[in-house]
């Protein structure tokens, strides 16, 4: 069982700034990366940005230079800093975990928290 519990999310101004943070617990020996989409009213969830065990990022390319994710190994914890928020960037953040056992890969998602950011 892996559990994820988020934090950081709130109501903020366009132009500021957020910090997120996810901490995975339970059966993580094997976490291949981890992640953050989100999820707006009436849309598809979508990728925000994602770092592997290696420490290789990827990001949407709506938040790069904007947006940047670190990981604390030690700490199995994933952070997202969000810099200069838009208001059509208001949506549920979502962690995301993804494990690979015996070559089969397994994504786990954490409960959400919402970022809305005011025009």
């Amino acid at each position: 069982q892996v559990r994820l519990v988020e934090s950081g999310g709130g109501l903020v101004q366009a132009g500021g700034s957020l910090r997120l943070s996810c901490t995975a617990s339970g059966s993580i020996f094997d976490i291949n990366a981890m992640g953050w989409y989100r999820q707006a009213p009436g849309k598809q969830r979508e990728l925000v940005a994602i770092i592997t065990n290696g420490g290789s990022t990827n990001y949407a390319d709506s938040v790069k230079v904007r947006f940047t994710i670190s990981r604390d190994y030690a700490k199995n914890t994933v952070y997202l800093e969000m810099d200069n928020l838009k208001p059509e960037e208001t949506a549920v953040y979502y962690c995301n975990v993804r494990i690979i056992r015996l070559g089969l890969e397994n994504n786990y998602w954490g409960q959400g928290t919402q970022v809305t950011v005011s025009s």
